[in-house]
């Protein structure tokens, strides 16, 4: 278990909401030095807190694709390597843990009804999930 102090904190929420904001930035907005900021950085990669830097777009802008809500049952403690292959997927947009039935839930996209099924096949394929349940979104009310 990782402890975070408000510094870690305040810098993950800083990276959330731009993770290519410059190590200078970081320091300036955070009131420390560039190399406090960089020392921290390289912890939180290294204990896995931080799994990579992206960017956010705006939902109208690419190609009209898939977009699902996927329900994941996981079998025993094998959680943490579940999500650590799920977060390597590209299709995956969010995954969040969850209480109830499901112990996760997904939010995936894919280009085509092809790619989403290819998608959902390697999800399902994960060792450790023991069954999942998936609704295609159709539209925005």
């Amino acid at each position: 278990m990782h402890l975070y102090d408000d510094l870690d904190r305040q810098l993950i929420a800083i990276l959330r909401e731009d993770g290519r904001a410059p190590v200078s930035k970081l320091s300036e907005i955070l009131g420390v030095s560039r190399a406090t900021v960089q020392n921290r950085l390289d912890r939180l990669i290294a204990n896995g807190t931080v799994l990579g830097f992206t960017i956010r777009a705006r939902e109208d802008h690419g190609a009209d694709g898939v977009r699902a809500i996927m329900m994941i049952e996981v079998r025993g403690k094998s959680t943490t390597a579940v999500i650590r292959h799920l977060r390597g997927l590209p299709e995956l947009r969010q995954l969040h843990s969850t209480n109830g039935k499901w112990d996760l839930v997904a939010e995936l996209t894919a280009d085509s009804l092809t790619a989403f099924d290819r998608v959902l096949r390697e999800v399902r394929g994960v060792e450790g999930i023991t069954n999942s349940e998936t609704s295609i979104l159709l539209s925005s009310v």
